[in-house]
């Protein structure tokens, strides 16, 4: 029986993205993985709840396996919050493009894998649906 990995999952705006949907599809068609969708709540907290369940009732109609968290509205400090190397494997971080988003122009990918020291997958999130996007591993 092979092992069961766990996977955090960094994403707001674009928690129900395709592009994020089709990411954990990729890493899911690997082997038996679930999900831990995290999102912090730099929107607001209302926004980010509604956001966030957006984001997970796509992923469960897709049959993924996955639960949700909220956490602080600073991104480093809702990871630094959550992670736990023995609760998680990698790190799957979904961002917005270069031009718009805020969490690239903080470099938040490569922080979040210096402070974790574990895998970390980005994948850009265009703001057109059904348009592809880069996935690119980090570490």
């Amino acid at each position: 029986m092979a092992a069961t990995f766990s996977v955090l999952v960094i994403a707001n705006r674009t928690a129900d993205s395709p592009e994020l949907l089709d990411a954990l599809g990729t890493r899911a068609a690997r082997g038996p993985v679930r999900f831990t969708l995290l999102a912090p709540a730099t929107t607001g907290r209302e926004a980010t709840a509604r956001q966030l369940e957006a984001g997970l009732e796509r992923m469960r109609a897709s049959g993924l396996d996955v639960e949700g968290r909220i956490g602080d509205r600073d991104p480093i400090s809702a990871v630094d919050d959550a992670w736990d190397p023995m609760e998680f494997d990698e790190i799957i971080v979904a961002t917005l493009p270069a031009h718009t988003s805020k969490w690239l122009s903080i470099d938040l990918p490569q922080r979040v894998g210096r402070l974790t020291d574990a895998l970390v997958t980005h994948v850009v999130a265009s703001e057109t649906a059904g348009r592809s996007a880069p996935v690119a591993d980090i570490k």
